[in-house]
């Protein structure tokens, strides 16, 4: 069991970067106008220019809290980091799992513009499962301990 959680764990350093490039969602004025995807990636890119609060924001919750928790857990499963800082790192987790909230927002509201077609994307699935599945692992590596 400790060597399938340190390969789960070690596979979500992989995970991560493809969910942030994969497309979240489809978007478009109108469906005969052609649909953009949208990603993680090209969402901060605009966000960075339109506003810069909510930016570093949506990169922290989406980029480093997430894969700063994989890093911590990791280093905690190899004995490198003591366990003490398992509620910090549980705590970015959960964090990270306010991306997915906004994200999913964003679409409700989009969906309810009128014009506006939206559809979700295999990121958004990825990238909600890498979460899930790391707070998954980091509790089960606090009841092994």
């Amino acid at each position: 069991m400790k060597l399938f959680l340190r390969l789960a764990n070690l596979s979500l350093l992989l995970l991560f970067p493809i969910a942030w490039f994969a497309p979240l969602m489809r978007a478009g004025l109108l469906p005969i106008f052609g649909l953009s995807e949208i990603s993680i990636v090209s969402g901060l890119q605009s966000l960075w220019d339109s506003d810069v609060a909510l930016a570093l924001l949506v990169t922290f919750l989406a980029i480093f809290a997430p894969y700063v928790k994989v890093i911590g857990v990791a280093l905690i499963q190899f004995g490198l980091l003591r366990r003490k800082v398992l509620p910090v790192l549980e705590f970015l987790g959960k964090l990270a799992m306010g991306d997915v909230f906004l994200i999913a927002l964003y679409i409700v509201i989009a969906k309810g513009a009128g014009h506006v077609t939206v559809y979700t994307g295999w990121g958004l699935y990825l990238f909600t499962g890498c979460i899930l599945v790391s707070l998954a692992i980091s509790y089960l590596t606090r009841k092994r301990s």
